[in-house]
């Protein structure tokens, strides 16, 4: 049995004191609910106050993102050394990476090897853009992006997978629970190509894409999706705790 996870990015917002007063206002209610793996991936400033707030909680800690080498002159980056020592998960290959940032899938794929290798679970982002799911397209973008990520990695163990279609990101467009299960599903299909059936039943998937309390339920009933990764909706204090507490209720 999978354990469902909900996670929150909540990407370039919140100054420390902010995020200190966000985590001060969800702590309680999320380490007093069972059953779901919560994950909160403030900005690199905050991992720090962060992690010391959630100490002896239920509530995990990761990051946004990472460089894949482990030091060096790098000027502004983070190594997974670094991050080591602070949060136990990092997101990887987000499409705002890919597009603003022109990671490549030989990128993400460095990242995830660094990630590993300094004992971090990876949270791998993949998703098509709005011009490819309409030319029918989402099957071989997805496809490609798993698989060159992944490329010449062994089964990466505990490591999540979250579909976000890039035209549901902060769009308020999200996908319907169907279409989300299905890509998910070949996505699990394809990891069982990849890694075998064993291992395609044990990793956890994700949704992402304007997942918000009023329509989280209708992703958490799918039998493919895990859990969700969580943008905007997550910097909401009531909002992710309604995430959360209906996956529970549901899962």
């Amino acid at each position: 049995m999978r354990v469902p996870m909900i996670a929150g990015n909540w990407k370039m917002n919140t100054t420390v004191s902010e995020a200190i007063t966000l985590v001060n206002e969800i702590r309680q209610g999320l380490d007093e609910i069972k059953g779901v793996e919560k994950v909160v991936c403030p900005p690199f400033v905050s991992l720090a106050a962060i992690r010391d707030l959630i100490k002896g909680t239920s509530i995990k800690l990761g990051a946004q993102n990472l460089y894949f080498e482990e030091k060096g002159a790098y000027t502004g980056e983070v190594s997974p050394l670094m991050l080591a020592e602070l949060c136990e998960f990092v997101i990887i290959g987000h499409s705002e990476r890919r597009q603003y940032f022109n990671e490549t899938g030989e990128i993400v794929n460095k990242k995830i090897t660094a990630a590993l290798k300094a004992g971090l679970k990876p949270v791998l982002c993949i998703g098509e853009r709005l011009e490819e799911n309409e030319a029918g397209k989402t099957e071989e973008v997805v496809t490609e992006q798993l698989k060159s990520s992944l490329a010449g990695i062994d089964y990466p163990g505990d490591f999540v997978i979250a579909y976000e279609p890039i035209w549901a990101i902060g769009t308020g467009k999200a996908a319907t629970g169907k279409q989300a299960n299905e890509t998910i599903g070949l996505i699990r299909r394809n990891i069982s190509e990849l890694y075998g059936k064993e291992a395609a039943q044990d990793v956890r998937i994700l949704y992402g894409g304007s997942v918000n309390a009023a329509n989280a339920a209708e992703f958490m009933q799918q039998s493919e999706i895990d859990g969700a990764l969580v943008g905007g909706a997550s910097l909401k204090a009531n909002e992710f705790l309604s995430i959360i507490r209906q996956t529970a209720e549901i899962r």
